[in-house]
């Protein structure tokens, strides 16, 4: 899964969300989920990937997330249920 992806993170259904992106999806979750990189997601225990999407390129990735961070809580969630309703933990099916 190496190219930019868009993710977001959260602990529980509608809990505490956290957008990021990465060029290798699987690593960095993998990260998040181990504790492995300190700061707001080892803090809040974010370790549920709920939604990602692929970009072309990383460029394009961080613009989309930063457009994402500057959305409502109530539109992300929207985007969420939108492919992930049931707000499965999606990092399973990657592995």
């Amino acid at each position: 899964m190496r190219r930019p992806y868009v993710y977001i993170l959260t602990n529980h259904c509608h809990g505490t969300l956290y957008v990021g992106v990465t060029s290798h999806l699987i690593r960095r979750i993998h990260q998040h989920r181990c504790s492995a990189v300190p700061g707001f997601t080892q803090r809040y225990g974010l370790k549920r990937l709920v939604w990602f999407e692929p970009c072309d390129r990383m460029i394009d990735a961080i613009a989309y997330e930063k457009r994402l961070k500057n959305w409502k809580r109530s539109w992300k969630i929207k985007l969420i249920e939108s492919k992930n309703p049931c707000w499965d933990d999606l990092y399973e099916r990657l592995v």
